[in-house]
């Protein structure tokens, strides 16, 4: 494993970057009339703008040299034949594999495992369509109409997300809630919702020994049993979405439903596999299928386009420029579709989860930043919060504005304002307003010159904040589909560019590990005068607090 930074590439787009640093992004539209242009790639239903990021074409091709000193290529096709490139697990990431309905073998170890993910597809897709036929009966004989989805991580914000994009294609009379905290609050907070005589229980961990799925599923078997529900009903009101056969029949579920996956399945790439049942039990097996073919076109042009005109590369290669150059240590996502409110949360998961390492592949330290800090709320709404730091705070942070043409609800002139705003902030981000400007205006507006004096340094925006604009003409299950394939191909793409594995996520098992151990020293029902570890003293200290409160 090479590191990118002792490449000429790389030393390449240090000389670029000394030298454009002392430009205005708007100068290089100057330069370049046909800039817009340029520096924008359609492909599976979206439409990707680069052109407001402060880099020229010498730039851009330095950035394709650092793909190939990366061997860029090499990845994708590594990826894709499905070698064991979770180094650090020893599995492979064949995630793609989930949603291409073409007759193409993925290989691993040998064997050809799309037959596979075609019969657990069929099997999701019949139950499924029973589902939506209303012919999934619950212990009274009504219809189940409630969907429950009880999952942490990749087996809840991935198809939280999805769900609530996909809200105006939710069938009739069906409403769906996801409980992933152990605090109690959260699944009380929908069992209150909930009737058991209709409900549908969706268990999903992998393992089926997560501690906060597990938890939250042992509470809501007892509310089950409490509330009029048997043993026997268990069977039909509760599935799960595991590999772990032995445990899921020990806990009650009927094995025609339970719905599995494979290890070469990440959590976070798993809302394609039965993870994302709820989203077909919710929305329909047409529009999850719908999805899954929108991703797959993004990886079909992933897999074939040249780095240059490739959508995911790019935007890895632009984000990668504004982290390691420009500066940018967070990046804003930020969809003006308020049925994408759930996208920044799920991004940040799928980003800083992957690329939020600092050892490269073969062990060794990285010699540059990493992932950035991911953000987001849709447009408008955060417009009138966090945007004034983007605009003239101290740190460069990056972002990608998210639109889509036409609004799934007109209501009058909502949507034209919406956009309105979207156009306005990449456009105001990048050129700023001069001080100079500032001036004349507060002239013409017939303030005095102490006035102006004093107001001037406020009123003034520097501008050349880059943002990247992803326009889709509606936003359907395909759109949705291309979207967050593209943002997985990005990190993918990016953690080749820094040498790190994305698919591991070691620093999310510390703290698991020790939160088990500290679990029997916190005073509860039949327990007292917990037994003390050899802790640091803040935690020992905390541990004697939240017990003395307890026993309050």
């Amino acid at each position: 494993m090479s590191d990118i930074t002792k490449s000429a590439a790389w030393t390449r787009l240090e000389t670029a970057h000394a030298r454009l640093r002392k430009q205005r992004t708007i100068n290089l539209f100057d330069a370049a009339p046909s800039r817009a242009e340029d520096f924008s790639i359609e492909a599976a239903g979206l439409y990707l703008d680069y052109s407001k990021n402060r880099i020229c074409a010498d730039a851009r091709a330095g950035l394709a040299d650092l793909a190939v000193a990366a061997d860029l290529a090499g990845a994708i096709g590594a990826m894709f034949a499905g070698e064991k490139i979770n180094s650090t697990e020893g599995r492979a990431v064949l995630h793609v594999a989930l949603r291409d309905f073409s007759s193409r073998a993925y290989k691993v170890g040998g064997a050809d495992v799309a037959p596979l993910v075609a019969g657990e597809r069929a099997k999701m897709k019949a139950f499924a369509q029973k589902y939506e036929a209303r012919a999934l009966t619950g212990f009274s004989g009504a219809p189940l109409d409630t969907l429950v989805n009880i999952g942490i991580g990749g087996s809840d914000l991935g198809p939280l997300m999805a769900v609530e994009a996909l809200r105006p294609y939710w069938l009739d009379g069906k409403t769906a809630h996801f409980v992933s905290n152990v605090d109690g609050q959260h699944l009380a907070d929908t069992l209150e919702k909930a009737d058991p005589a209709r409900t549908l229980f969706i268990i999903a961990s992998k393992t089926f020994t997560t501690q906060e799925t597990m938890t939250n599923a042992e509470s809501a078997r007892r509310w089950f049993l409490e509330n009029g529900g048997t043993q026997k009903d268990i069977a039909g009101h509760f599935v799960a979405l595991s590999t772990n056969e032995a445990a899921v029949r020990e806990f009650g579920v009927a094995p025609e439903n339970m719905f599995g996956f494979w290890d070469w399945v990440g959590g976070r790439y798993s809302m394609w596999s039965a993870i994302g049942l709820s989203i077909a039990l919710q929305c329909g097996w047409d529009a999850f299928e719908a999805m899954l073919k929108g991703a797959h076109a993004m990886d079909a042009h992933f897999a074939s386009a040249p780095i240059g005109e490739n959508m995911p590369a790019m935007l890895a290669l632009v984000g990668l420029w504004n982290r390691n150059f420009e500066g940018a240590a967070a990046h804003a996502v930020l969809p003006y579709d308020q049925h994408l409110h759930r996208l920044p949360a799920y991004l940040q998961q799928l980003d800083m989860e992957s690329n939020g390492k600092s050892v490269m592949k073969n062990g060794a330290r990285v010699n540059c930043a990493t992932g950035p800090v991911i953000f987001g709320e849709p447009g408008t709404n955060g417009q009138h919060a966090f945007y004034q730091l983007i605009h003239q705070g101290t740190d460069i942070v990056s972002s990608d504005f998210i639109a889509a043409a036409n609004s799934a609800a007109p209501v009058g002139d909502h949507h034209e304002k919406l956009l309105a705003n979207f156009l306005a902030q990449t456009e105001a981000l990048m050129l700023g307003k001069s001080e100079a400007d500032v001036r004349a205006e507060l002239a013409a507006g017939g303030a005095d010159a102490g006035a102006i004096d004093a107001l001037a340094p406020h009123r003034t925006f520097a501008g050349d904040r880059p943002t990247n604009s992803i326009l889709m003409e509606r936003l359907t299950p395909q759109t949705l589909g291309a979207l967050v394939a593209l943002y997985e191909h990005k990190v993918f793409c990016q953690g080749v560019l820094w040498g790190v594995n994305s698919f591991d996520q070691w620093g999310v098992e510390l703290g698991k590990a020790l939160a088990k151990e500290i679990l029997p020293e916190i005073a509860g029902a039949g327990r007292s005068d917990p037994p003390r570890k050899n802790h640091d003293a803040s935690t020992r200290r905390l541990i004697e607090k939240i017990n003395s409160l307890r026993a309050r």
